[in-house]
Order: structure tokens, then C-alpha cells, then sequence
């Protein structure tokens, strides 16, 4: 006989709070002969026989005569499918589930490992658990694994408890299951490296991480090492459920291992990471992907290329499809959609439609409904509705019908252009089209109408929508908030935000940066800072938008230190800043008369091919000029294109004589005559005045003079 102990897993139970379950408990057989067992271990015989001393074996009960029946079917009905197989074949028995017992179907299970074998129990045992009541019936579990394992089939017995991890999380009890998993490692049986994996992908598919990853730590300490599979279930499981960052540590410590990906996992990390702003780290993984041996594929490169557009880096997302088509694969229609998409948001439609045209005329691949909305979403944004109607009615005449999301793009083009009667004609035709509009309708509706302070009449589309059964979702609530903040009512934009949160619908990082935005524009830092610490706490990856507004933030309320230690963070999350960045901290320091550092930050803004704003510009020129410094001011404005240049010293020369500072005026415009020979109006105009009300009239009698003769 062997002795099966009672013992239990103090160390999981501390760590995962998994309450382990005694064999005791569950077992009731040991590895006699067949009828041997039934005897001993079932209380089903009669009563004048003593608890103490077994029966005769030839007298058989009722329970005995059912168990030894269907152990005969069964393994008739195995010899009947005999042939090879990789999983044991499902028998199929004429008797019903209900009317065998629980102890019945693990007697039988039993039996049939000792006396038939293994592939003829595990066969029985698939039969069994296709019936609820056996299903989650753990002690048979249990038999059947410590049976198999009697057999010395490790393989056969570790697949029964995968299956038990997985029927057990059907109804919630996981963590029982994984308890039991440990536990039966007292009988003999230690978890397996694919029995962890078993248990990771269920947690991962129900969305418990945490749970996970406590399980990964304790197989490891148990010696369970884990594989590529391993790894790649934490990473995926992360991914699928935002955490960026976790599944980067994951990631990280996959390749460490010397792990190497496949292109199912490659896809989806790159299309995580580039959903979440982490483009340039997906970029790295991929270089690193490839050359630990993985062969890109044109999935892999599409999923690269699309997250490149969306971050508006086209050039760079060029680059890549000349490297795929270097590597043997063609774009197909998704490839050219996403390209297609980047440049129409990039605001560079005319190239878009020159890609869109290569489409179209070409024999492999047309353009589909969604390459079609993007450019109809392209014309959309700049203002080009009739070219978008046109689109519309050219993708019909080709066949292809326009869905929910084309009418929406179109309807919110005409809304932000303020055309609300054509949006509201768009939305009811969509019925005819065998369309219904959506909640996503809806808000294209009511967040042009409230961008045009049309509030009232936005309620009163919502509850339109409400009337046909559509509930408002995380974009209405932000549509709302960002309303009510632009009207400065700060306090009803977060009650919108607290009862979005009541009603289960979690804010994404715009959410939070439309209510930060308002509380910096009133200068109530501790307000933004809260909401930024929270979102970047829920794993939320802050925006661009969202640090430039706490910038302008501490700027305004004189805070430079916090502002430059916030821009320098930035890289952080994988932002890069853009001119209205730089714009806003190089005016803060200004204010501060930090000009030397602003002149760098300048030069730094230059240098990286962005652009200075008017302000930006007139700012730096202009602090320098009142520290009577002209000529920095001037060397600072050098590296500006001609048609920037003139504007900005045509600014400054009127900001100056607006101020009676004439002398300094005279400087700029007479540089402004060397280049230009036709003066602004406006500038003279500004520049003759401030020479009358300062009396130098010997400064307009040269600038006539010059001018009279075309010097310039």
C-alpha cells in the first residue's frame, strides 16, 4: 500500500493566498487488483460484513456489477477505435452520467489505469468530464493523475491537471486548482514547466497578471524553469492588457535569457508598444528581434510601419517599406492604407491621393472601404468636403460600400466645419444603407456642436441617442469635460470625469490631459499634478499635449525649475517635444531673464529641424533688444529662412516703436531695407509715428532717403 501524507503548501498559501487542499481529502484508492479495490474501498457491500475484514471477492454489489460493466465498455469501445492517435480517443458509452456516482467514476478511473492502462483511463476520464457533474469534480482529477502517475506516465498525468487548471477557471477557482497543482508535488508529481505555462495563459486570458506573475515566482523557486513559451505568455498577457511596461521588463529579460520570438508574439509587441507611444522601443525590439534570428514577415513590417504613421513619423515609415521591399515582401492594400493614413493625418493629402491613385491603378491590390475613409478622412481635415462627398460616391460606383466609420469621418467633417444640416442629412441615410449610427456618430455630432458653444442643442442630440439604446462611452464623457473646462467651469468637467469612473468606464490619457490643461491655465499646479502622478500611476503614457501643457503650466505660475525638470522627463515616455514646447519654456525663462539659457534652448529647437513659432521668435529677439543687445538679437534671427525672417523683424520693428525705443528700431529696419526693397506699410507707418512723437525727424528724413534712391 503506499501512504499518501497530508501535508500542505505553507509557502504558496503565504504568497498567493491559495488555500491548498489535503490529498486526504480527495483520494479514496490505492493500487490493488481490480476487484480488490472495489472491495475494500467502497462501503456499497452489505452490512453483516465487518468494517474490519474484507468480503468474499465473488460476491459483487450492485455498485461493483456497475463499475466492472463499465470498465468492460470502455475498453470495448477503445479496441473498437485502436488505432494511433496523438490524444487519447473519447469513448462513447451507452450508459447515462446521471446515473453514475462520483465514487463510481473515479473507481472506474482507477481501475482502468491499473488493470487496462493509461490511453484506456485517460479515455474514460474525457468522457467523464464532458458531463458538468464530473467536470468540476476535483477528487477525479486528482485519481486520474496519481493513477497515471503509478503507471509512470508523467506526460499523461500532467495533461489531466492542465485540464483541471482550465475547467476549474471556467467557474473561479483557479486558485484551488493551482493549490492542488502544487500539492500533488507531495505525491510525487512536481509541476512541470508546460503545467506553468498551462497556468499562465489561463491567468493571462482572464486578465491576472499579478496572479501570474506570483505563479511564475513560485514555480521558479520550486525549480521549474521556464521556456520561450513561458515568457512569451507573460509578455503577450501584458500587452493584451496595456501594461507597456511590465511587458517590457518581460521582454527584456525573454532576450537576456537568449529566448528568440516568433512573428505572432513581434506583431503584437510592436502593435502594443506603438498604441501606447513606445515607438521607438518597439523599433529596438525589432532590430533586436532580427538579429537574434527572426525573419520579419509583412505582417511584422505593416504593424511597424503603421505605428510610425500614427506617430507622424512618415519618413521614417518610408524608410521601413523600402527595407521590407529590400527583404523580398510587397506592400499590399493594408501597407498603402496605413501610409496612406499617416500622410492624411500628417496634413499631406495631395501625396496621400498620389499613393491612393497607385491603388487604384494597380492589378494586384484596389483600394478597400478603409483606405477610402482615410482619404475621405485626409480631405476632412483640411477642409476639402467636396472632394471627401466625392470619394464617397466614387467608392460606391466601385462596389465597395461604405461602412459605419465612413459616415462618421464624413459627418464629423462637416461638423467641425459647422455644415450641421449636411451631417444630420449623412445620418439619416445611413439607414438606407443598412447602417445604424453609433455612439461614435453621436459624439462626432454633439463635439462639433459644442466647439461651436452650441451646448444645449448637443444635450439634446445625446438623448436622441439614449432614445435608440446607446449609452454614452469614455469619448462622450471627454467630449463633455472638455467643453465645461474651455468655459471654465472646471468644477462640472471633473464631476463629469468622477461619474465616468462610477460607471466603470476607465479614462484614457486624453481624458486626464483635457481636465490638467484646465487647472494650468488657472494656475492650480497642485491640481495638474495630481491627475499627471495618477495617470502615469494607472500606467497611462503621457501625451505629447499633456507635458507641454504642464510646461506652459509651471511657466505661468513662475515655477521654470519644475518646467525644465518636466521637459527633460519627457524622453521618459517616449515623447519628443515639438516647437510649442520649446516655444513655451524658452518664453518662461524669458520672463525669468534666464536669456542665455533660452538661447540655447533655441538653438537646441533649431538644430532638430523644428521650426520657432511668431512668438517664440519676436520673444528671445525681443528680451535681447530690451537688455540692449541688439546684435544677439539679430544673430539669433539669421537662421531663419528669408519669408520667417522678414516677418519677424517686420513684427519687432512695430512692437519697438510701439514703445518709443526708435533707436533700436532704425537698427532693424535699415537690416530690413538690405533685404527687402519694399518696406510694410504698416512697419513705416508704425516706425514714422514713433520718430514724430520722439522728435527725430532726422531719422524719417534718412529712411526716406534711402528708400527715394532703392538702396537695398
Amino acid at each position: 500500500m503506499v501512504s499518501l501524507a497530508v501535508m500542505r503548501c505553507n509557502g504558496l498559501n503565504h504568497k498567493l493566498s491559495i488555500t491548498p487542499c489535503p490529498i486526504s481529502l480527495f483520494y479514496t484508492t490505492i493500487h490493488f487488483p481490480f476487484f480488490s479495490r472495489i472491495l475494500l474501498y467502497h462501503t456499497d457491500y452489505d452490512d453483516s460484513f465487518s468494517s474490519s475484514s474484507p468480503p468474499p471477492a465473488l460476491l459483487l454489489s450492485p455498485t461493483q456489477s456497475i463499475v466492472k460493466s463499465i470498465c468492460s465498455l470502455v475498453c470495448q469501445s477503445y479496441s473498437q477505435q485502436s488505432h494511433v492517435r496523438l490524444s487519447p480517443p473519447r469513448v462513447n458509452l451507452s450508459v447515462e452520467a446521471d446515473s453514475l456516482t462520483h465514487e463510481q467514476a473515479i473507481t472506474v478511473v482507477a481501475s482502468l489505469a491499473s488493470e487496462a492502462g493509461s490511453i484506456v483511463a485517460l479515455s474514460f476520464f474525457y468522457w467523464a468530464i464532458g458531463f458538468t457533474r464530473f467536470r468540476y469534480f476535483m477528487r477525479l482529477y486528482i485519481v486520474c493523475a496519481d493513477s497515471l502517475l503509478h503507471n509512470g506516465n508523467l506526460d499523461r498525468a500532467h495533461e489531466v491537471m492542465q485540464c483541471m487548471v482550465r475547467s476549474f477557471a471556467e467557474i473561479g477557482r483557479l486558485n484551488e486548482a493551482v493549490s492542488m497543482v502544487f500539492e500533488m508535488q507531495n505525491q510525487g508529481l512536481s509541476p512541470s514547466t508546460g503545467t506553468l505555462n498551462c497556468v499562465l495563459r489561463v491567468a493571462s486570458e482572464m486578465g491576472l497578471m499579478e496572479y501570474a506573475h506570483k505563479v511564475f515566482e513560485e514555480m521558479c523557486e520550486r525549480g521549474v524553469f521556464p521556456d520561450r513559451t513561458t515568457y512569451k505568455l507573460m509578455v503577450m498577457g501584458c500587452c493584451r492588457a496595456g501594461r507597456i511596461l511590465e511587458a517590457d521588463r518581460w521582454l527584456s529579460e525573454m532576450i537576456g535569457s537568449g529566448f528568440i520570438a516568433d512573428n505572432a508574439m513581434c506583431t503584437l509587441v510592436i502593435s502594443a508598444f506603438c498604441e501606447k507611444g513606445f515607438v521607438n522601443r518597439a523599433l529596438w525590439y525589432f532590430k533586436k528581434m532580427t538579429e537574434m534570428g527572426l525573419v520579419p514577415n509583412l505582417i511584422n513590417f505593416t504593424s511597424l510601419i503603421s505605428g510610425l504613421c500614427k506617430r507622424g513619423s512618415i519618413k521614417q515609415a518610408f524608410e521601413m517599406l523600402e527595407e521590407m521591399v529590400r527583404k523580398g515582401w510587397k506592400p499590399n492594400v493594408y501597407t498603402h492604407t496605413c501610409l496612406i493614413d499617416g500622410l492624411c493625418k500628417k496634413g499631406w493629402t495631395e501625396k496621400a491621393f498620389r499613393l491612393f491613385l497607385k491603388l487604384v491603378r494597380s492589378d494586384s491590390y484596389k483600394p478597400n472601404v478603409h483606405t477610402y475613409t482615410s482619404m475621405i478622412s485626409g480631405y476632412c481635415k483640411e477642409d476639402k468636403l467636396n472632394r471627401a462627398e466625392m470619394l464617397l460616391c466614387k467608392m460606391k460606383e466601385q462596389g465597395l460600400a461604405p461602412n459605419t466609420n465612413t459616415y462618421t469621418t464624413l459627418i464629423d467633417g462637416h461638423c467641425k466645419a459647422g455644415n450641421f444640416e449636411r451631417a444630420y442629412e449623412l445620418m439619416d441615410l445611413m439607414p438606407n444603407e443598412g447602417l445604424t449610427p453609433n455612439i461614435c456618430t453621436y459624439n462626432a455630432i454633439i463635439d462639433g456642436l459644442c466647439k461651436k458653444g452650441k451646448v444645449h442643442e448637443a444635450y439634446r442630440v445625446l438623448k436622441r441617442g439614449f432614445c435608440y439604446g446607446l449609452q454614452a462611452d469614455r469619448v462622450t464623457y471627454t467630449i463633455l469635460i472638455s467643453a465645461y473646462c474651455n468655459r471654465v467651469n472646471t468644477r462640472q468637467g471633473l464631476a463629469f470625469f468622477c461619474e465616468m469612473m462610477k460607471l466603470g468606464l476607465k479614462p484614457d490619457m486624453h481624458s486626464y490631459t483635457v481636465l490638467i490643461t484646465a487647472f494650468c491655465r488657472q494656475k492650480r499646479m497642485k491640481e495638474s499634478e495630481r491627475l499627471f502622478e495618477e495617470a502615469v500611476m494607472l500606467d497611462m503614457v503621457p501625451t505629447k499635449e499633456t507635458y507641454t501643457s504642464m510646461i506652459c503650466g509651471y511657466c505661468r505660475d513662475g515655477n521654470i525649475g519644475l518646467a525644465i525638470k518636466l521637459f527633460h522627463r519627457m524622453s521618459e515616455h517616449g515623447c519628443a517635444p515639438d516647437n510649442i514646447t520649446y516655444g513655451a519654456l524658452i518664453s518662461g525663462l524669458c520672463k525669468e531673464s534666464k536669456l542665455e539659457e533660452a538661447c540655447q534652448l533655441y538653438e537646441t529647437m533649431l538644430d532638430r529641424g523644428l521650426s520657432p513659432c511668431e512668438v517664440t521668435r519676436l520673444t528671445l529677439a525681443y528680451e535681447y533688444c530690451k537688455k540692449d543687445d541688439s546684435a544677439t538679437a539679430m544673430v539669433i534671427l539669421e537662421r531663419l529662412d528669408r519669408k520667417l525672417w522678414i516677418r519677424t523683424v517686420n513684427t519687432l520693428v512695430r512692437k519697438l516703436c510701439s514703445e518709443k525705443k526708435v533707436g533700436k528700431a532704425v537698427l532693424f529696419l535699415n537690416k530690413l531695407l538690405d533685404k527687402e526693397r519694399k518696406l510694410d506699410r504698416v512697419t513705416l507707418a508704425a516706425f514714422m509715428t514713433a520718430c514724430y512723437d520722439s522728435n527725430k525727424y532726422a531719422l524719417v528724413a534718412d529712411l526716406s532717403e534711402k528708400i527715394s534712391k532703392g538702396i537695398g
